[in-house]
């Protein structure tokens, strides 16, 4: 088929090569002395000598997307930070087991190839994937004409990690006593959007609109890029080798969620709410849909973007490590095994996305103060 006539199908080669041109850059910025070949090629290479210092390197890989904040924006056409929170989502899911990020592939799906528009995309995931120390070593923009609208894309990505295996982090290092750590979200990240654009429909509010409350207009508020934490655990982690010993990404499912499933069997804690204040954005949000913050603990990560079971002796040191570094980060509960202490009645959150771990449950009121 000539590219005319696919061209007259819908799908443009040539802005899909204009693309390329204007991200280059940008990608090549990502790549250290390991990465070989440049942009545009079948297959990325990494060199893997680098494994050969590891006693028992074990790899680590997570994919995700970033799900429908992509509506919001295509709605403002603002394309430059939804990179950002593709990185979040998929290299922050690799620390979790204590893995370093080696690289990353990224996959964007359009109803047509706008060059300017998926250059910002890919900028914007080269930008996170510098800092997170990840190399973006390929990818693909595919155009489906027919399938998507003009303005419609979504985008997924893919990254690979390593950890030595006696320095894997997880629920079996957990013990009792440990002291569970909050470290503060940016927003929303990229979880919820659903929910969110359900309440600002029914609420007739645009995304252009202005919110006095957030001091933006709802779109921009919205669109607040995901923190990155992949660098700070890392350092933190090597800084009090041993103390840290779980971790967990805080995403679908809520805080409750996430944290049982890094903790043992047997295991469990009550996370006090009483210890922050959920930002603006969702207590704005909560009002606006007549629901209390209670009510959407289980979609919204209400102020907490990840948590790190440490050992007690070394919690308050790692708080004010992560705190000096730029992540507000503070104490919200203590695990505890049913064999030391027995679990009080009540409902607990456990066996999120099958994993049978420990149980956990929010109790308190949230502060009505900033953190």
């Amino acid at each position: 088929m000539s590219s005319r006539t696919y061209a007259e199908a819908g799908v443009d080669t040539a802005a899909g090569d204009r693309a390329v041109e204007l991200m280059k850059s940008a990608v090549r910025a990502t790549h250290g002395p390991e990465v070989l070949g440049g942009v545009g090629g079948f297959a990325g290479l990494f060199d893997a000598t680098a494994l050969l210092g590891y006693r028992r390197p074990l790899l680590a890989s997570s994919t995700d997307g970033v799900g429908t904040k992509v509506a919001i924006a295509q709605a403002i056409d603002k394309h430059d930070t939804i990179g950002h929170d593709l990185v979040g989502m998929v290299v922050d899911d690799i620390v979790v087991v204590g893995a370093k990020p080696l690289f990353m592939t990224d996959y964007i799906a359009c109803g047509k190839v706008v060059p300017e528009r998926i250059a910002d995309i890919v900028r914007g995931i080269a930008e996170a994937c510098e800092l997170t120390g990840t190399a973006l070593v390929g990818g693909e923009t595919a155009e489906h004409p027919g399938l998507l609208g003009v303005d419609d894309y979504d985008v997924a990505g893919a990254a690979t990690g390593i950890v030595e295996a006696d320095r894997i982090l997880g629920s079996e290092r957990v013990k009792d006593g440990d002291v569970v750590l909050a470290l503060a979200s940016s927003g929303l990240h990229s979880n919820g959007y659903s929910l969110v654009r359900h309440i600002l429909a029914k609420a007739g509010i645009g995304y252009g609109d202005r919110s006095d409350e957030l001091g933006a207009t709802w779109g921009e508020a919205l669109l607040t890029p995901t923190r990155l934490y992949t660098t700070p655990l890392l350092g933190i982690a090597d800084r009090f080798e041993g103390a840290v010993h779980s971790l967990s990404h805080v995403t679908g499912g809520g805080i409750a969620a996430n944290l049982a499933r890094v903790l043992p069997r047997g295991s469990w804690a009550e996370v006090d709410r009483s210890t922050w204040s959920p930002a603006a954005v969702f207590r704005v949000l909560s009002d606006l849909a007549g629901t209390s913050l209670e009510s959407s603990e289980g979609t919204w990560n209400l102020g907490i973007g990840f948590l790190a079971v440490v050992d007690a002796s070394s919690a308050a040191a790692i708080a004010a490590a992560l705190t000096e570094g730029g992540i507000d980060t503070w104490q919200v509960g203590t695990v505890r095994l049913d064999a030391v202490a027995a679990r009080p009645a009540g409902d607990f959150e456990q066996g999120a996305k099958g994993v049978d771990g420990g149980a956990v449950r929010l109790v308190g009121a949230y502060a009505n103060g900033a953190n």
